[in-house]
Parts: structure tokens; C-alpha cells; sequence
């Protein structure tokens, strides 16, 4: 008898499941079909919370609507960085951030130690320029709800 399984029902289990069945899935199938890239897995907020085990709830009472864009991309950049932060006394180290030219849209530039200047929040860096991109596109009305004081 041959039992066919969809990757992606295999991958929706393994995300759902504890260690044990990890564990489980991981003996019965090549470990590689578990292996997807952060930005599958962060589409949204509530996702970059999940990722990062939070339960994160941000009331309008308590904050303007930039503030809770921020508090939000501080989060989701936590966790499409998976870890990484950025070493500021590293001249060597690239570090990533969106910037958007408000008449034009999307610009991308990257910072070295040696040249900060900046009008975005070191804590909104990506280590990787597609991160950066990634975020801009995904996150663009949280990004303009940040910067943009209605």
C-alpha cells in the first residue's frame, strides 16, 4: 500500500506539533522539507509573534498609531532577523534598513559604522538586504503608519 502525503500538510503538522512529534517527523522524513526561510513564516504581525513565542497585545488607548507601528516593526524585524543584531562598533558590518523616499516610494540603502546617519531606528536594521526589501514591500502600510503623523 503507498500513502501519499502532501510537503506542505507534512510542514503544517511539524509547525503545530510539540518536540515529540518533531522529533516523529523528522525520523520519518528528510529533514530538509522542515527548512523554510523566514520570510515564508512572517507574513504579519501576530506571525512575527508566534515566531518569537509572544503574546504581544498593543491597545489604541495606550498608544498613537506610530507608536504601535513601531512597537509592531520592532517585533517583526526581531524576528525576520532570527537573532541577529547589529554590532555597532563593527565598521565591517553591513547593516540594512528600509528607506522610503515618500513622493518616489521604496529606497533601499545600506549603513556602516563609519557613516550613521539616519532617520529610521538602529533597532529596525536587517542583517541581510533582502530582509530589508522583504520588509519594506510586506510591511509598507506599518512602515508609513510609523513615519507618517497623520
Amino acid at each position: 500500500m503507498i500513502l501519499e502525503i502532501q510537503k506542505i500538510d507534512v510542514q503544517k503538522v511539524y509547525a503545530e506539533t510539540d518536540e515529540n512529534g518533531k522529533n516523529l517527523l523528522q525520523k520519518l522524513f528528510d529533514k530538509s522539507i522542515f527548512e523554510t526561510k523566514i520570510t515564508d513564516k512572517v507574513k504579519s504581525f501576530e506571525d512575527a509573534c508566534k515566531v518569537l513565542g509572544l503574546n504581544y497585545s498593543l491597545s489604541p488607548h495606550f498608544y498613537t498609531a506610530d507608536e504601535i507601528a513601531y512597537l509592531k516593526l520592532k517585533v517583526i524585524v526581531k524576528a525576520l532577523n532570527e537573532g541577529w543584531t547589529p554590532d555597532w562598533s563593527d565598521d565591517e558590518e553591513h547593516k540594512y534598513y528600509p528607506w522610503f523616499d515618500l513622493e518616489k516610494g521604496f529606497v533601499l540603502y545600506d549603513v556602516a559604522y563609519y557613516f550613521t546617519l539616519t532617520s529610521v531606528s538602529s533597532r529596525l536594521c536587517f542583517k541581510s538586504r533582502e530582509l530589508a526589501e522583504y520588509a519594506a514591500n510586506q510591511f509598507l502600510d506599518l512602515y508609513k503608519s510609523f513615519m507618517v503623523i497623520a
